[in-house]
């Protein structure tokens, strides 16, 4: 998929962070207080100097002796990852798939708040769907500046995002997380992450196939 390349940080530098983050969240909880980079590394599935050089861009050192204090290093990421503090994200699509990513998301994070979501369907306009509001999607605009909304994520049909998308962006939105199996088109200034489920799928059926022959 393309990608954007007018950001400081790269994508997968952003990517290997929060694996860190989420491996460091799961040792501190079993009362693991500091950790070495060879043993990080081996956890996240890189090498040790990544795990140096991806520190680096964070402004995170560890000691020759003790290597990583978890708690610290967790708070790093968190800021670097966070700053400047909670952002409010709308979901346009409040089918299956939304109603899924809208109950996987509460609770998990707690600098991320899903406050609208917007469809089509009359049913769910003005109903609380899944602990979320649902507005038709011709208040989207007026929503998103109203909330302050700066994250969306797209879960509608491939045939509409890009209308969604163009929505969006008028209405200020510069990072979208895209559920539809269709290549947007944005500005240089937008993040676009895409999750095509059917790619992955047929991807991970196909080495499926490959470990039989």
């Amino acid at each position: 998929m393309p990608m954007n390349t007018s950001f400081k940080t790269s994508l997968k530098t952003i990517e290997r962070l929060c694996v860190y983050r989420r491996i460091l969240r799961n040792i501190e909880t079993d009362g693991i207080d500091n950790i070495y980079s060879h043993q990080l590394a081996k956890l996240a599935g890189v090498s040790a100097a990544q795990i140096r050089r991806d520190l680096m861009v964070i402004g995170y050192t560890g000691s020759p002796i003790k290597g990583y204090q978890v708690s610290g290093l967790l708070n790093s990421i968190s800021e670097f990852l966070d700053k400047p503090g909670c952002q409010n994200i709308c979901i346009v699509g409040v089918g299956n798939l939304g109603r899924a990513i809208l109950a996987y998301i509460p609770g998990r994070y707690t600098h991320l708040h899903i406050v609208a979501g917007f469809d089509v369907d009359e049913h769910k306009i003005n109903r609380v769907i899944v602990g979320c509001r649902c507005y038709h999607i011709n208040k989207l605009s007026e929503i998103v500046k109203e909330k302050n909304i700066t994250v969306a994520i797209i879960a509608t049909p491939a045939e509409n995002a890009q209308a969604v998308v163009d929505k969006l962006i008028a209405s200020g939105v510069k990072s979208i997380l895209n559920f539809a199996p269709v290549t947007l088109k944005v500005p240089e200034d937008v993040f676009v992450e895409y999750m095509d489920i059917s790619v992955a799928l047929e991807k991970t059926a196909y080495f499926a196939k490959c470990r039989r022959e």
